[in-house]
């Protein structure tokens, strides 16, 4: 090609948004910056979040901030004041949250919140240090346990899970880098929590220490579910912990990333696009992204699906059930 018109092609590309290569071109309906409520230090979420918020920024062309949170029912709640644009939740908080059932919420129904993309399952667990001799929940009897932060999927769910099962504890709550610490300092007896696996602080505990992984037995499984029809059956496989050397069975729920519903619904396809075309890239920060994949998004059966990323499931041939297409007030 003469020179001319290869310098015509370089500065038409330069100002034109179609030759972009890289991060999209921010329109210009779209907020400067979006803020993405995650949660505590040593937790799976903050870790999945800040490598979510750092594609979003490089790719979408507007800074994603991610902000510590005490987790999902904190994050609900930044949605519905504006205090935050995005968030990650589990979908039994949402599901308190949206129809004002839990006890966090006084009544009030949540509704600022739709579904953008599916993350992972939370499966329930539970560790003691080796050297306590305890090896069943039975054991945990007028025990001390951290379950994280207050606000969390764990803060929510365990203390009724522990009168469910007609065991009675004195609840400790801090962030999940606190609870491994304390649980070293004999400050209570187990550490048990609802949240992605591995998570990073059993990691560095196990690192440190012996631990057990105690277990419910298929019967409290059984009855958790029945009283909680939100969770589902979950795994966590051996080899996920450095210790665990058998298949963990539990109960989990699943995490879905949501946003406010008057995000413009282009940037939200975008969102949506950037995520699962670059699922890998998160993947790299945690293992848990594995199961960030579009067909995971029938895992939510309540929940309103944005408008914009309803486009993106459409655009690949996944069928959004009609139900979660129409907001609910």
């Amino acid at each position: 090609m003469p020179a001319g018109p290869l310098l015509l092609v370089l500065i038409v590309c330069l100002v034109a948004p179609s030759c972009a290569t890289g991060a999209s071109a921010a329109s210009s309906n779209w907020p400067k910056s979006l803020t993405l409520a995650t949660a505590s230090p040593g937790g799976v979420y903050i870790t999945y979040g800040e490598a979510v918020a750092k594609l979003l920024s490089e790719k979408l062309g507007i800074a994603v901030n991610p902000l510590p949170t005490q987790g999902p029912v904190h994050n609900v709640k930044l949605l519905e004041s504006g205090g935050a644009q995005l968030g990650m939740t589990t979908m039994g908080v949402a599901l308190q949250g949206w129809n004002g059932t839990g006890d966090w919420t006084s009544g009030k129904h949540f509704h600022n919140m739709r579904a953008l993309f599916p993350m992972y399952d939370t499966p329930f667990q539970a560790i003691v240090l080796q050297q306590s001799g305890i090896t069943s929940f039975e054991q945990l009897n007028n025990k001390r346990i951290g379950v994280g932060p207050r606000a969390g999927t764990g803060g929510t769910y365990i203390p009724e899970i522990m009168k469910l099962l007609g065991i009675s504890v004195e609840i400790r709550y801090g962030s999940f880098n606190d609870m491994a610490g304390e649980l070293f300092a004999s400050h209570y007896d187990a550490f048990t929590t609802l949240t992605g696996a591995p998570v990073p602080a059993i990691q560095q505990a196990e690192a440190k220490e012996p631990l057990t992984f105690i277990r419910l037995s298929p019967g409290q499984i059984d009855t958790i579910r029945k009283a909680m029809p939100e969770f589902s059956p979950s795994n966590i496989p051996a080899g996920t912990y450095r210790l665990l050397d058998k298949d963990y069975a539990t109960f989990g729920v699943y995490n879905f990333f949501i946003g406010q519903p008057n995000l413009p619904d282009d940037l939200v396809y975008e969102l949506v696009k950037i995520i699962f075309e670059n699922q890998p890239t998160i993947l790299k920060a945690h293992s848990s992204a594995r199961e960030t994949i579009p067909q995971n998004v029938l895992k939510d059966t309540f929940l309103p699906v944005h408008p914009g990323a309803a486009r993106y499931y459409r655009e690949i041939g996944i069928t959004i059930p009609d139900e979660l297409l129409t907001a609910k007030n």
